[in-house]
């Protein structure tokens, strides 16, 4: 985590913006070594990983020799197939224009599990078509008052945006979907 905060710093982004919690988790889980196998983690895009990768990939790379770990030999996620059937799903859904509650409700997902899928398919580069959804629920001042606190935030914690954006009185899903958002135009 302090790797993702120095390297936000030089590029003066968010550190969520870089990779996402579940991305570094993934990272601490499956110790990628190269581009390739950085790919892999949830999030992490070609170009994520080609981008913002390397200082990450030689950190944990040194810890690895230094701590003689035994990585797995076949470095493969599991849940690949099934999250790519859900983002094609998802991002083809949202092209249409459906409903998020109707995309979750199709997919047997709760609400929340398909905001933490489009904040992932978001993180890892794919543009969402989110605009239909955040144009019924905030007005433009709201929009860029959000967009406005995540642009200087250094944690990626909805709890805390709740809390500093306390006047707004947003929900959690509100401050999520205008997370993905900002990923959408500042994390490519």
């Amino acid at each position: 985590m302090d790797l993702r905060k120095k390297e936000s710093k030089k590029k003066n982004l968010p550190p969520f913006v870089l990779f996402l919690e579940n991305s570094i988790q993934d990272m601490a889980t499956y110790y990628p070594t190269t581009v390739l196998e950085l790919e892999r983690c949830q999030g992490v895009s070609k170009g994520k990983a080609i981008r913002y990768g390397k200082p990450f990939i030689e950190l944990i790379a040194k810890y690895v020799e230094e701590n003689e770990i035994e990585r797995p030999d076949d470095f493969v996620m599991k849940t690949v197939a099934n999250k790519s059937i859900n983002k094609v799903y998802i991002i083809q859904q949202m092209d249409k224009k459906i409903p998020l509650e109707t995309i979750a409700k199709n997919k047997d997902m709760r609400l929340d599990a398909l905001l933490e899928n489009m904040e992932t398919i978001a993180a890892s580069g794919t543009r969402l078509h989110l605009d239909y959804v955040i144009n019924e629920m905030l007005d433009e001042a709201e929009q860029d008052e959000i967009i406005d606190y995540f642009k200087g935030c250094e944690t990626s914690s909805l709890q805390l945006a709740q809390q500093e954006l306390a006047e707004g009185n947003f929900t959690w899903e509100q401050l999520k979907l205008m997370r993905i958002k900002f990923l959408n135009e500042y994390g490519m």
